[in-house]
């Protein structure tokens, strides 16, 4: 029984061994390995001194004898700096604050080559903006920002190359005057407002009385024209009716000619004898002498004159006769 017990606590030790060994395995080949992520680096040291840079991907190290850093983002990174004093050429004090967009291009030097390199960066924009914005006065510098950008983007991209760092842009966010200064310049631009306002309203009024002068213009030559028009119309009008008057008239005329000629050839081709044309002559007197008139013009030219004025001596005395009857 003894030698059975053995038996298994050895077996059962074996089994414990193997677990412990599996396990140191297990420790060692994680303590062995790394992953570096996207978009970021890892410096390594070897037994305290730089041995190589890990990139992005998988990696073996020696266990115990390499040590990694934190991982470094390669990504562009925004740094938001403070407020600084800054006096300008005419001894205006200003507070600016910067912001700095940068990005790390050499993981070794960044991690060798300046003690916290974020602080190093605020202090370096924070002596450049105090020396560019010393040469400026204080308009030049409120309307001169992108000149100021440009030049300490270019001044700090020198100075951090050994760092590893690049300056990728640079802003001044606030540009802030003293008080009094502010109150000054919104005056100022209150009143600039105020004389571009009066300026635009000036320039209203104008465009409105030259556009109404303008209608009133159009207004009174459309009116000319038709007046005018009607003028044309109303002459043209009278014109056409004195035309179709006259024509009117004409055509009368042309009728009457030709129904005379037609009279006129009427009676040459029927050949009249004289007797004929004393009973038509006849018959003319006997119409005059129905009415009431005392009077009768006879005209020359009808023949037999004579035997006409018995006939109408007659025809008065026989009308005459009755009323001597009738005085007596």
């Amino acid at each position: 029984m003894f030698t059975t017990i053995c038996a298994l606590s050895g077996g059962a030790i074996f089994g414990i061994v193997i677990a412990i060994v599996i396990l140191i395995a297990v420790i060692v080949f994680a303590a062995c390995t790394r992953v570096v992520r996207q978009s970021t680096a890892v410096i390594v040291e070897r037994l305290g001194k730089y041995h190589r840079t890990l990139n992005t991907g998988f990696h073996m190290i020696a266990p115990f004898f390499d040590r990694t850093s934190k991982p470094i983002s390669l990504k562009e990174i925004v740094a938001d700096f403070k407020p600084q004093p800054v006096i300008t050429k005419d001894n205006v004090t200003m507070q600016i604050d910067t912001v700095v967009y940068f990005s790390i291009t050499d993981p070794k030097l960044y991690t060798y080559g300046v003690d916290r390199p974020i602080s190093a960066i605020e202090n370096l924009t924070a002596t450049t903006l105090r020396n560019i914005v010393g040469e400026l006065e204080l308009d030049e510098t409120l309307t001169s920002r992108d000149t100021v950008n440009s030049k300490m983007r270019i001044i700090l991209d020198e100075a951090t190359d050994p760092w590893g760092i690049k300056i990728n842009r640079v802003e001044l966010k606030n540009i802030l005057p003293p008080k009094d200064i502010q109150d000054a310049m919104e005056k100022q631009m209150r009143a600039e407002r105020e004389r571009r306002e009066s300026i635009l309203k000036a320039e209203g009024e104008k465009k409105s009385s030259i556009l109404i002068a303008e209608g009133e213009k159009e207004s009174k030559i459309l009116r000319a024209q038709a007046d005018k028009e009607a003028q044309i119309l109303a002459a043209d009008a009278a014109k056409q009716a004195r035309i179709m008057a006259a024509e009117a008239e004409k055509a009368a005329l042309i009728a009457e000619g030709e129904g005379r000629a037609t009279a006129i050839e009427l009676i040459n081709n029927a050949n009249p004898n004289s007797q004929y044309v004393t009973l038509e002559g006849f018959e003319a007197l006997k119409v005059l002498a129905d009415g009431r008139s005392t009077k009768i013009v006879v005209p020359t030219e009808i023949s037999n004159v004579t035997g006409l004025l018995a006939s109408l001596k007659e025809t008065v005395t026989d009308e005459a006769a009755p009323a001597k009857t009738t005085k007596k």
